[in-house]
């Protein structure tokens, strides 16, 4: 079983995997990581030379393959779950968090982190909160959907939401 951590770009997956595998004892994985490390470039870049489609052809392979883990934390990238194929795979190998935030909050930290601009595209038009806003109303329901523990990453810090993690894993 792996433990999945579902949520929009900036709400804290990486860092909650880490810690929470730090926790289980187990080893932790980010798949934009992967992603990039099988392409060979960034997110961005994939996104700009290939388009988006290729991106998720080639997250949706990914997450096939790390479905195939037993004992791994897996950060995913926050459209990971738009593809119902990956949804099965995610549900049928492991148990999925979502670590959930306000729009406001989460382009607050995506806005502080010089990497998120080098390394991950706009996904819209209009970039900035309006973009945060419209794909988490997309997004939201999926997320909500697929999760089988959601918390409010906006209060706790990542330790503290590991432990919580951790000890409902656990339960």
């Amino acid at each position: 079983m792996n433990l999945y951590l579902i949520g929009y770009r900036g709400s804290g997956k990486t860092t909650v995997a880490e810690e929470l595998a730090r926790l289980l004892g187990w080893k932790w994985l980010d798949a934009d990581e992967e992603i990039e490390r099988r392409a060979g470039t960034t997110i961005k870049e994939i996104f700009t030379t290939s388009g988006e489609q290729s991106f998720r052809d080639l997250e949706t392979t990914v997450i096939a393959d790390l479905a195939l883990l037993n004992g791994h934390v897996i950060a995913l990238g926050g459209g990971a779950v738009l593809r119902e194929v990956s949804r099965v795979a995610i549900r049928a190998s492991g148990k999925v968090v979502w670590l959930q935030a306000s729009p406001a909050v989460l382009f607050q930290r995506i806005s502080g982190d010089a990497s998120t601009a080098e390394r991950r595209p706009n996904l819209t038009a209009a970039g900035g909160l309006a973009e945060v806003e419209r794909l988490l109303a997309i997004r939201g329901p999926i997320y909500a959907a697929c999760a089988d523990l959601t918390l409010n990453a906006e209060a706790s810090l990542p330790a503290e939401l590991a432990r919580r993690i951790a000890v409902w894993l656990k339960s």
